[in-house]
């Protein structure tokens, strides 16, 4: 079995949950749009230069992405909100920003496009993934106020164990084991069992301690 850091995981476990709670209404979108623009010739060409045009400039994100050019990554991303704002590749994108900025370094750079992602995406998947990723990075800035009022918003119940998890993370950075051993078993009950992610939850709940006795 191929072996996972920490950030690669908890992208896996983001996947998971937003393919259980979207995987078949996407397929059934593809289908429909599919048949949609089979039906008209000139809308089909339309598309196909749109998408070709979206895909190819996709492509070069992945190349900066893949170069560590954080800056070009963002440019790309803001060409795609401009261009094609309602596309799932705009979305995309923007996650991918904040993802370049955060390895980068620049944190606050970061910020901006998940928020974006919170108040344009049309899923309510991408819009809890982008939460989860914006309260960590208000936890490593040490704002946690921001980063449990994020965790605080309603979310799809396949991320109930993540943003249980985050949410434990920023407990303990507070100090508060007993509220942190709260959240930690929360989200070890919410996993799934076949999760390699589980084990580190169980890592995180072992590492708060036992609860303190009362006298």
């Amino acid at each position: 079995m191929a072996a996972y850091n920490l950030e690669e995981q908890e992208t896996i476990e983001i996947l998971k949950a937003w393919w259980k709670d979207y995987g078949k209404l996407v397929l059934l979108m593809l289908l429909a749009f599919l048949l949609s623009i089979a039906a008209v010739q000139g809308w089909r060409f339309y598309q196909r230069g749109q998408a070709a045009n979206a895909a190819a400039l996709y492509a070069d994100l992945v190349a900066a992405q893949t170069a560590g050019d954080a800056k070009r990554v963002q440019e790309i991303a803001d060409t795609f909100t401009k261009s094609f704002p309602g596309s799932g590749y705009a979305v995309l994108a923007q996650l991918e920003a904040a993802k370049a900025s955060h390895a980068a370094g620049d944190k606050d750079a970061a910020i901006a496009p998940l928020r974006w992602v919170i108040a344009n995406a049309s899923e309510a998947a991408a819009q809890d993934a982008a939460r989860l990723r914006l309260a960590g990075i208000y936890l490593d800035k040490k704002d946690y106020e921001q980063a449990l009022q994020l965790l605080q918003q309603k979310h799809g119940a396949a991320f109930n164990a993540l943003y249980a998890d985050r949410r434990g993370d920023v407990l303990v950075a507070q100090g508060k084991a007993d509220e942190a051993r709260a959240a930690y078993q929360q989200a070890l009950e919410q996993s799934d069992a076949q999760s390699g992610y589980r084990n580190l939850i169980q890592l995180k709940l072992d590492g708060v301690g036992p609860a303190r006795e009362t006298k």
